[in-house]
């Protein structure tokens, strides 16, 4: 018990700085910039998906939970939102590095999932005509009434603060079930469902993907290496592997069903993507 809460932690610790900086953005952008700068920022989604794609293959869990505040402000499209989850890394580029798998094996992984992300999120970006309408309309205002804080006067960064905290505590205790659950169960219960099964293992391989921690892509990428699974089980977790942003996006974003309907479209193009994958043979 001591190793969870410690594991805990740790995780937790590693997104203070992301949460306070992305909510020190969101209030500056709330308080001290005119209608039309915000206005210009939301207009930047048709890069939304490239940029996100981008940032979101960097090895931290951070990232996605800064985009998924920023989309709840509705800064960012959820194209955008979209091609971060998919592109995520997590942990799994340190392990990858850690266990000196070939540089061109770990560039082809990367590679994969930021092209996916990207085409994703400009489709959905198209599909949905970029900017949410007056009445998916979001902002850090909306934030602040949930927690009833008085961001007006408190000042940028003290209201940051506040949210930051808020979120972290959010964050610590949902990791602590996480962590709990996948102690007592285990990863070679886990491996169990996934071996040798083509259709099946991208399918639930993109669920555990859906956990809202990064130990998902630890036990995707150690299965992976084990040769437990295969490229397209692989990929399949590793796109639908958003961190602790999912949990994040129900804890900030309102509208359960949107929240879901977000939820089903990672886990739709994550699964779909990997049986894709198994049925044209492709290997890494």
């Amino acid at each position: 018990m001591l190793e969870i809460i410690q594991d805990t932690l740790i995780d937790g610790i590693k997104l203070l700085p992301f949460l306070f900086v992305t909510y020190l953005l969101m209030e500056y952008i709330e308080h001290k910039m005119a209608e039309k700068s915000k206005q210009a920022i939301q207009k930047s989604g048709k890069l939304g998906p490239i940029i996100g794609g981008i940032l979101g293959a960097f090895p931290q869990c951070g990232f996605s939970v800064s985009a998924t505040n920023l989309y709840a402000g509705r800064v960012i499209t959820l194209g955008t939102l979209i091609s971060v989850y998919l592109s995520t890394s997590d942990e799994m580029l340190p392990i990858l590095i850690s266990e000196a798998v070939e540089p061109s094996v770990i560039i082809k992984i990367l590679a994969i999932k930021l092209v996916i992300g990207m085409v994703a999120g400009i489709l959905i970006d198209f599909i949905y005509h970029l900017r949410p309408t007056k009445e998916e309309k979001n902002d850090i205002g909306h934030l602040c009434e949930e927690e009833h804080c008085h961001c007006d006067e408190e000042g940028i960064f003290k209201s940051a603060l506040k949210h930051t905290i808020n979120i972290f505590l959010f964050i610590l205790l949902i990791t602590f079930i996480i962590n709990t659950a996948v102690y007592f169960i285990g990863e070679e219960t886990i491996a169990h469902l996934l071996l040798n099964r083509p259709i099946l293992g991208p399918m639930v391989s993109a669920l555990i993907g859906l956990i809202p921690n990064c130990a998902a892509s630890v036990i995707i990428t150690n299965m992976y290496l084990q040769n437990v699974i295969s490229v397209a089980s692989l990929i399949s977790g590793l796109l639908t592997g958003a961190g602790i942003g999912l949990a994040v996006l129900f804890k900030t974003n309102k509208g359960i069903k949107q929240n879901l309907f977000i939820v089903g479209l990672l886990y739709t193009i994550g699964m779909i993507s990997g049986i894709l994958i198994e049925f044209m043979g492709i290997q890494i």
